[in-house]
């Protein structure tokens, strides 16, 4: 058993949180952002050097021989002489939505014909020229934020401040287009080419603007913040520093105005700043949110937008002569549309979707809104490509996996092209597939580059053609978890018990769940379960249960929290501990914590309130406490609207039932947090206080929704183990 003094930082002797923390998860040094150029004839990706390296660099494989060439960096920020003291406010704002942790190059973009890859460094624009393999710097007009080249790779479109700019980047070419600016406004409230607050954060829409894929048209949004609420994120440690200014659209309040405009130029060379024409599309209808635009190749742009209440989704496509819209494609459901990646696209000239179909329960792929036949009881979970006239999805058959299958719309065939009990992902290219697989009992994560054709109406994968290698380090402790149904609802569970447990002594119980919407931590792989191993290792029986509202189950068993995001949930954490218990006789129910982060520090703050009798200390992880301060989109998805719906705000509100606590509670919040912002503690503190509740509270300067600073995350642990060990009397071991 890890004893309780574990703080050893030397190379032999690292303690689990602090090579946790300093490697952000154990993700440095793997593999990440993989795609397989439009050519296919290479393979990108970005990698840190190793566990304790942040900075990614740009890497290629080249498979253009008889033999895929050596793993080659195209771009490393070091050798361009980067500096990221001092990155744009934008691009913080992009990489906390993303949950980034790491620096350097975090996010690239390949141009249609393979010949450019653009990036942003620390505010700057750089080009690697595929086939050269050099990367240069490109001069422009300002902080370069989402830089995105263009159908052919002369142009280069990237936000700078609230403005939309392009600028040449074909190296030796006679004609030169000069950095020139594509649309401005001068109310500083009003953004060109940048994704809203809401369509970064919850509907995985990260970007603003789209080039055409012929020419070099642009297809932009305009977002005006003003109606947005004002808030103000400070940091009272340092008292000199002016306050954050954000606009946060929380549940029920106004969300910022989003426009649509086709942009274009006649004559780039001599438009500098004043050649680019604005046409206005005309593309809400009466909806509200812009979920995502999709402009493929022989196709008008595809819009999708949803209702503010999200039952419905319409899927629109543009005319760019005429300016109009027309809905080619609608999904309703009574309760809310799942926006779901990948869908829709362009599967030939057949609009290709993920839908929920009630009659079975599952999510399907869907070509013209009919259901593509054979599937059986796969579940999509996304659309990954199309290849070989193969439409290739991540999909599941149980809900602790993710597999990778390809469908043939023709025959109604399903081949799995991963088997191997895991969670399986894929960069799909024309003919050349990236496989990415974790699984339970090996740690890290394996990626092999494979040739794939279609064989008797299958897309199978052929011989590994190499390994794209892995620099990240081992966990220096072994997780070996166990994989459970629960209860009559069967409940997925994780269970992990201290390595050196025989059995015999009786175990306190640390409930360690996410349990919400969106998240599934229920999964067949390894370092996922790290943290729970740990704390397990310090003396716990460690409980992960997903339970009603989270992913993996089907669309209904999402779909039981509607209204009421606590007791449904909390419901199935006491169900998961009780079969546990028929399970394992040596847990002992009388020491029982729970810890979680976000909605898991929500539903960890509510055990305690609800069920003090079963729970008996808790750890509150930036809890959300009154859903009437989270952001619309998703607060409102499950408790609908706070005007017309109160009663579901008011009976998941922790700050109404303060009174009720009488077991220990901790709260950490970052006071930098612009998602669940600190005022979410700071109020249901204020309220336990008012109620004479006592509690501890832990505040987290300059911290934000993530922990990626290495003190903080390894201490982090430290704490919680302390807590618990205090709280719940100290288990044998510490």
């Amino acid at each position: 058993m890890v004893s309780g003094n574990d703080s050893d930082t030397s190379t032999d002797n690292i303690s689990f949180p602090l090579q946790y923390a300093r490697s952000r998860r154990l993700s440095l040094g793997q593999p990440r952002t993989i795609q397989i150029t439009p050519d296919a004839s290479r393979v990108l990706f970005l990698r840190s050097t190793g566990p304790a390296d942040g900075t990614l660099r740009l890497w290629s494989i080249d498979l253009t021989g008889n033999e895929p060439g050596p793993e080659t960096v195209l771009a490393d920020p070091a050798a361009l002489g980067a500096d990221e003291a001092d990155l744009p406010a934008a691009e913080r704002a992009r990489r906390e939505r993303a949950r980034e942790s790491a620096g350097g190059i975090v996010s690239y973009a390949v141009a249609p014909n393979a010949s450019i890859v653009a990036f942003a460094l620390a505010g700057e624009l750089f080009v690697t020229d595929l086939a050269t393999g050099t990367t240069r710097p490109i001069a422009t007009a300002g902080n370069v934020f989402d830089p995105r080249p263009n159908h052919d790779g002369s142009l280069v479109a990237y936000v700078t401040g609230q403005e939309l700019r392009v600028v040449g980047v074909t190296e030796g070419s006679a004609v030169t287009v000069p950095d020139q600016r594509v649309a401005i406004d001068s109310d500083p409230l009003v953004s060109w080419g940048r994704a809203d607050f809401v369509a970064a954060e919850e509907m995985n829409r990260s970007r603003g603007f789209w080039w055409s894929p012929t020419d070099n048209t642009l297809l932009a949004t305009r977002v005006d913040d003003t109606p947005v609420n004002l808030w103000w994120i400070a940091d009272p440690a340092n008292p000199d520093r002016t306050p954050n200014e954000i606009r946060y659209p929380a549940a029920g309040t106004t969300n910022p105005s989003v426009g649509l405009f086709v942009l274009a130029s006649s004559d780039l060379q001599a438009a500098h700043d004043a050649g680019w024409t604005q046409r206005q599309i005309n593309w809400d209808g009466g909806r509200e949110y812009l979920a995502d635009i999709v402009w493929a190749s022989q196709h008008g742009p595809l819009i999708v937008r949803q209702s503010r209440d999200q039952r419905t989704v319409e899927i629109l496509e543009l005319d760019l002569a005429s300016s109009s819209a027309s809905v080619h494609h609608t999904i309703t459901d009574d309760v809310w549309v799942e926006l779901m990646p990948g869908s829709p696209t362009w599967f030939g000239d057949q609009l290709l979707t993920i839908e929920d179909h009630a009659d079975v329960d599952r999510r399907v792929a869907c070509l013209d809104g009919e259901v593509i036949g054979g599937t059986d009881d796969l579940h999509v979970k996304s659309i990954l490509g199309t290849a070989n006239g193969h439409i290739v999805v991540s999909a599941w058959t149980d809900p602790t996996e993710v597999h990778v299958a390809a469908l043939d719309p023709t025959s109604g065939t399903v081949a799995m092209i991963t088997d191997e009990p895991g969670v399986h992902g894929a960069a799909v290219g024309d003919g050349v597939m990236v496989i990415t697989s974790v699984v339970p009992d090996r740690p890290g994560s394996t990626t092999s580059v494979h040739r794939s054709a279609a064989e008797n109406d299958s897309l199978s994968l052929g011989p590994s053609l190499c390994a794209v290698a892995s620099m990240a380090d081992d966990p220096v402790i072994t997780c070996e978890p166990t994989f459970v149904e629960l209860g009559a609802r069967k409940l997925n569970t994780t269970i992990l018990l201290p390595s050196d447990h025989d059995g015999s002594a009786p175990l306190p119980v640390l409930l360690d769940p996410y349990g919400g919407p969106h998240a599934q931590r229920v999964l067949k792989a390894h370092n996922s379960h790290l943290v729970s191993q740990w704390f397990a290792d310090q003396g716990y029986a460690v409980i992960v249960t997903d339970g009603r509202g989270t992913p993996g189950r089907g669309p209904a068993f999402e779909r039981e929290v509607y209204g009421d995001l606590a007791q449904p949930v909390l419901d199935d954490q006491i169900d998961a501990l009780d079969a546990a218990a028929e399970l394992y006789p040596f847990l002992d129910l009388d020491r029982v914590g729970i810890r979680g982060w976000s909605f898991g520090g929500y539903l960890a703050a509510l055990a305690v309130l609800r069920r003090p009798d079963r729970v008996h200390a808790a750890i509150a992880g930036a809890p959300v406490t009154s859903w009437r301060l989270y952001d619309t989109h998703y607060t409102e998805r499950y408790l609908g609207h706070p005007d017309t719906d109160p009663a579901h705000y008011d009976t998941t509100d922790l700050l109404l039932e303060a009174e009720a606590l009488s077991q220990p509670l901790l709260l950490i919040h970052g006071l930098a947090d612009d998602n669940v912002v600190a005022a979410h503690t700071l109020q249901f503190s204020s309220a336990l206080l008012a109620a004479g509740r006592p509690h501890q509270v832990l505040p987290l300067s300059g911290v934000t929704h993530m922990t990626p600073q290495e003190v903080v995350a390894e201490n982090l642990l430290h704490l919680q183990r302390d807590f618990l060990a205090a709280s719940l009397v100290s288990p044998a071991g510490l």
